[in-house]
Protein backbone atom coordinates (compact mmCIF):
# COMPACT_ATOMS: atom_id res chain seq x y z
CA UNK A 1 0.00 0.00 0.00
CA UNK A 2 2.50 2.13 0.61
CA UNK A 3 4.51 1.74 -2.54
CA UNK A 4 1.34 2.55 -4.16
CA UNK A 5 1.01 5.65 -2.45
CA UNK A 6 4.36 6.72 -3.31
CA UNK A 7 4.29 5.56 -6.68
CA UNK A 8 1.23 7.93 -6.89
CA UNK A 9 2.78 10.83 -5.43
CA UNK A 10 5.86 10.83 -7.68
CA UNK A 11 3.46 10.63 -10.34
CA UNK A 12 1.52 13.88 -9.16
CA UNK A 13 5.00 15.73 -8.77
CA UNK A 14 6.39 15.21 -12.24
CA UNK A 15 2.66 16.34 -13.70
CA UNK A 16 3.10 19.40 -11.47
CA UNK A 17 6.11 19.83 -12.67
CA UNK A 18 5.86 19.40 -16.71
CA UNK A 19 2.25 21.68 -16.04
CA UNK A 20 4.51 24.76 -14.89
CA UNK A 21 7.28 24.00 -17.40
CA UNK A 22 4.74 24.37 -20.18
CA UNK A 23 2.99 27.70 -18.77
CA UNK A 24 6.32 29.66 -19.48
CA UNK A 25 5.82 31.74 -22.61
CA UNK A 26 8.25 32.65 -25.24
CA UNK A 27 9.70 36.01 -25.69
CA UNK A 28 9.68 36.31 -29.19
CA UNK A 29 8.02 38.62 -31.45
CA UNK A 30 4.00 37.68 -32.13
CA UNK A 31 4.71 35.64 -29.43
CA UNK A 32 1.37 35.48 -26.70
CA UNK A 33 1.48 37.73 -23.36
CA UNK A 34 0.78 36.53 -19.91
CA UNK A 35 -3.50 37.31 -21.04
CA UNK A 36 -3.69 34.67 -23.86
CA UNK A 37 -3.61 37.77 -26.27
CA UNK A 38 -1.54 38.23 -29.42
CA UNK A 39 1.43 40.33 -28.93
CA UNK A 40 3.09 42.20 -32.30
CA UNK A 41 6.08 44.66 -31.70
CA UNK A 42 6.26 47.40 -33.41
CA UNK A 43 10.13 49.07 -33.48
CA UNK A 44 10.05 53.00 -34.10
CA UNK A 45 11.47 56.38 -33.25
CA UNK A 46 10.04 58.34 -30.76
CA UNK A 47 11.94 61.34 -31.88
CA UNK A 48 8.78 62.12 -34.68
CA UNK A 49 5.66 64.21 -34.06
CA UNK A 50 3.13 64.67 -35.01
CA UNK A 51 3.85 60.82 -35.70
CA UNK A 52 5.31 59.37 -32.88
CA UNK A 53 6.81 60.89 -29.82
CA UNK A 54 7.00 60.21 -26.09
CA UNK A 55 4.40 62.34 -23.19
CA UNK A 56 5.35 61.54 -20.02
CA UNK A 57 5.91 57.90 -20.05
CA UNK A 58 3.44 57.19 -22.78
CA UNK A 59 3.91 57.38 -26.79
CA UNK A 60 1.74 59.58 -28.48
CA UNK A 61 1.46 60.68 -32.37
CA UNK A 62 -0.44 59.56 -35.69
CA UNK A 63 1.68 56.01 -35.96
CA UNK A 64 0.80 54.66 -32.61
CA UNK A 65 -2.48 55.46 -32.71
CA UNK A 66 -2.77 53.86 -36.16
CA UNK A 67 -0.88 50.94 -34.44
CA UNK A 68 -3.34 50.71 -31.64
CA UNK A 69 -6.29 50.63 -34.55
CA UNK A 70 -4.47 47.58 -35.72
CA UNK A 71 -3.98 45.93 -32.85
CA UNK A 72 -7.47 46.08 -32.34
CA UNK A 73 -8.61 45.15 -35.31
CA UNK A 74 -6.60 41.90 -35.26
CA UNK A 75 -6.99 41.54 -31.89
CA UNK A 76 -3.45 41.60 -30.73
CA UNK A 77 -1.39 43.37 -27.95
CA UNK A 78 1.05 46.23 -29.66
CA UNK A 79 3.95 46.22 -27.63
CA UNK A 80 6.39 49.93 -28.50
CA UNK A 81 10.12 49.16 -28.89
CA UNK A 82 11.52 52.97 -28.99
CA UNK A 83 15.41 52.95 -30.88
CA UNK A 84 17.65 54.71 -33.45
CA UNK A 85 16.12 55.26 -36.64
CA UNK A 86 19.07 53.88 -38.32
CA UNK A 87 18.25 50.27 -36.23
CA UNK A 88 14.49 49.97 -37.22
CA UNK A 89 15.22 48.12 -40.48
CA UNK A 90 17.63 45.65 -38.58
CA UNK A 91 15.41 44.96 -35.73
CA UNK A 92 12.52 44.12 -37.96
CA UNK A 93 15.15 41.61 -39.88
CA UNK A 94 16.23 40.27 -37.13
CA UNK A 95 12.42 39.06 -35.94
CA UNK A 96 13.54 41.35 -32.63
CA UNK A 97 9.85 43.17 -34.13
CA UNK A 98 7.15 42.20 -36.24
CA UNK A 99 7.27 45.64 -37.99
CA UNK A 100 8.44 49.17 -37.78
CA UNK A 101 6.50 52.32 -37.90
CA UNK A 102 8.06 55.80 -37.61
CA UNK A 103 7.29 58.20 -40.67
CA UNK A 104 9.18 55.80 -42.94
CA UNK A 105 9.08 56.65 -46.82
CA UNK A 106 9.16 54.14 -48.87
CA UNK A 107 12.21 53.91 -51.38
CA UNK A 108 14.40 51.71 -53.85
CA UNK A 109 16.98 50.76 -51.31
CA UNK A 110 14.46 50.24 -48.85
CA UNK A 111 12.57 47.49 -50.95
CA UNK A 112 15.44 46.00 -51.03
CA UNK A 113 15.70 44.95 -47.31
CA UNK A 114 11.82 45.12 -45.91
CA UNK A 115 9.00 44.61 -47.70
CA UNK A 116 5.91 47.44 -47.01
CA UNK A 117 2.35 47.44 -46.90
CA UNK A 118 0.16 49.97 -49.03
CA UNK A 119 1.14 53.56 -48.40
CA UNK A 120 -1.15 55.18 -45.41
CA UNK A 121 0.13 59.10 -45.82
CA UNK A 122 1.83 61.15 -48.24
CA UNK A 123 4.36 63.47 -46.61
CA UNK A 124 6.90 66.25 -47.16
CA UNK A 125 10.41 66.85 -46.92
CA UNK A 126 10.78 70.44 -45.71
CA UNK A 127 13.85 72.76 -45.08
CA UNK A 128 14.05 74.84 -41.86
CA UNK A 129 16.17 77.75 -41.69
CA UNK A 130 17.07 80.57 -39.32
CA UNK A 131 15.15 83.47 -39.58
CA UNK A 132 17.31 85.84 -40.95
CA UNK A 133 18.56 83.14 -43.78
CA UNK A 134 19.37 84.37 -47.23
CA UNK A 135 18.56 80.39 -48.65
CA UNK A 136 15.49 80.40 -50.45
CA UNK A 137 14.76 76.83 -51.93
CA UNK A 138 16.81 73.79 -52.10
CA UNK A 139 19.01 75.61 -54.83
CA UNK A 140 20.48 77.83 -51.92
CA UNK A 141 22.23 74.73 -50.33
CA UNK A 142 25.16 74.13 -52.54
CA UNK A 143 27.89 74.08 -50.08
CA UNK A 144 26.19 75.03 -47.50
CA UNK A 145 26.18 72.56 -44.22
CA UNK A 146 22.84 70.93 -44.01
CA UNK A 147 21.17 69.08 -40.87
CA UNK A 148 19.80 65.72 -41.28
CA UNK A 149 18.55 62.43 -38.36
CA UNK A 150 20.33 59.88 -39.35
CA UNK A 151 19.15 56.85 -41.92
CA UNK A 152 16.02 59.29 -42.80
CA UNK A 153 15.20 60.54 -46.68
CA UNK A 154 16.36 63.79 -45.89
CA UNK A 155 19.81 62.27 -45.07
CA UNK A 156 20.44 60.19 -48.01
CA UNK A 157 18.27 62.75 -50.40
CA UNK A 158 20.98 65.41 -49.24
CA UNK A 159 23.88 63.45 -49.06
CA UNK A 160 22.71 62.11 -52.95
CA UNK A 161 21.79 66.37 -54.01
CA UNK A 162 24.67 67.96 -52.19
CA UNK A 163 27.47 65.99 -51.04
CA UNK A 164 28.54 63.58 -48.18
CA UNK A 165 30.93 66.14 -47.04
CA UNK A 166 28.26 68.79 -46.17
CA UNK A 167 25.44 66.92 -44.55
CA UNK A 168 25.73 66.87 -40.54
CA UNK A 169 24.14 64.15 -39.46
CA UNK A 170 21.88 63.49 -35.79
CA UNK A 171 20.10 61.11 -33.77
CA UNK A 172 17.24 63.20 -33.05
CA UNK A 173 16.79 66.25 -35.60
CA UNK A 174 15.87 68.68 -32.50
CA UNK A 175 19.85 68.11 -32.16
CA UNK A 176 20.42 69.36 -35.40
CA UNK A 177 17.83 72.45 -34.84
CA UNK A 178 20.16 73.55 -32.04
CA UNK A 179 23.33 73.07 -33.99
CA UNK A 180 21.42 75.70 -36.26
CA UNK A 181 20.65 77.84 -33.72
CA UNK A 182 23.93 78.53 -32.28
CA UNK A 183 25.33 78.74 -36.43
CA UNK A 184 27.03 75.50 -36.84
CA UNK A 185 24.97 74.70 -39.73
CA UNK A 186 22.74 76.44 -42.03
CA UNK A 187 19.99 74.95 -42.79
CA UNK A 188 17.75 71.29 -41.89
CA UNK A 189 15.73 68.90 -43.72
CA UNK A 190 13.40 67.14 -42.24
CA UNK A 191 9.38 65.73 -42.76
CA UNK A 192 7.06 68.71 -42.86
CA UNK A 193 4.98 68.06 -40.11
CA UNK A 194 8.26 67.94 -37.96
CA UNK A 195 9.61 71.03 -39.00
CA UNK A 196 6.12 72.81 -38.09
CA UNK A 197 6.55 71.56 -34.83
CA UNK A 198 9.96 72.50 -34.78
CA UNK A 199 9.53 76.08 -35.48
CA UNK A 200 6.62 76.45 -33.68
CA UNK A 201 8.77 75.62 -30.70
CA UNK A 202 11.42 78.10 -30.71
CA UNK A 203 8.92 81.08 -32.18
CA UNK A 204 11.23 83.48 -34.12
CA UNK A 205 14.36 81.47 -34.38
CA UNK A 206 13.37 79.76 -37.84
CA UNK A 207 11.15 79.59 -40.79
CA UNK A 208 10.53 76.52 -43.34
CA UNK A 209 10.86 77.56 -46.80
CA UNK A 210 7.68 77.66 -49.06
CA UNK A 211 8.89 75.68 -51.67
CA UNK A 212 8.87 72.12 -50.53
CA UNK A 213 12.43 69.55 -50.60
CA UNK A 214 10.65 66.43 -52.07
CA UNK A 215 7.91 64.67 -51.26
CA UNK A 216 6.94 60.74 -50.35
CA UNK A 217 5.06 58.33 -49.23
CA UNK A 218 4.34 56.50 -45.48
CA UNK A 219 4.33 52.66 -45.44
CA UNK A 220 4.71 50.21 -42.67
CA UNK A 221 7.86 47.77 -42.66
CA UNK A 222 7.88 44.04 -42.50
CA UNK A 223 10.55 41.91 -42.70
CA UNK A 224 11.06 40.27 -46.36
CA UNK A 225 8.99 37.06 -47.07
CA UNK A 226 6.55 37.71 -44.27
CA UNK A 227 3.24 37.96 -46.39
CA UNK A 228 0.82 36.75 -43.72
CA UNK A 229 1.23 39.64 -41.75
CA UNK A 230 1.79 42.27 -45.00
CA UNK A 231 -1.57 41.43 -45.94
CA UNK A 232 -3.18 41.43 -42.32
CA UNK A 233 -1.78 44.98 -42.02
CA UNK A 234 -2.74 45.91 -46.06
CA UNK A 235 -6.51 44.23 -45.00
CA UNK A 236 -6.56 46.95 -41.97
CA UNK A 237 -4.80 49.97 -43.73
CA UNK A 238 -7.54 49.41 -46.87
CA UNK A 239 -10.21 49.20 -43.70
CA UNK A 240 -9.36 51.81 -42.10
CA UNK A 241 -9.15 54.34 -45.63
CA UNK A 242 -12.23 53.67 -46.20
CA UNK A 243 -14.17 53.94 -43.23
CA UNK A 244 -12.36 57.35 -42.60
CA UNK A 245 -10.61 55.73 -39.37
CA UNK A 246 -7.62 56.71 -40.53
CA UNK A 247 -8.38 60.07 -41.54
CA UNK A 248 -9.69 60.92 -38.19
CA UNK A 249 -6.17 60.21 -36.62
CA UNK A 250 -4.04 62.29 -39.20
CA UNK A 251 -6.71 65.01 -38.52
CA UNK A 252 -6.66 65.08 -34.91
CA UNK A 253 -2.51 65.70 -35.32
CA UNK A 254 -2.58 68.15 -38.34
CA UNK A 255 -5.08 70.70 -39.39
Amino acid sequence: MKKILSLILTVVMVCSLVACGNSTTSTSSSSSSSTGTEKLIMCTNAEFPPYEYKEGGDFKGIDVEIANKIGEKLGCEIEILDIAFDSLIPTVNSGKADFAMAGMTITEDRKENVDFTDTYQNAVQAIIVPINSEIVDSNDMYDKKIGVQLGTTGDIYCTDDFGDENISRYPKIVDGVQAMKIGSIDACVVDDQVAKAVVAGDEGSFKILESPYAEEEYAIAVKKGNSELLDKLNGVIKEMKSNGELKAIVDKYIQ
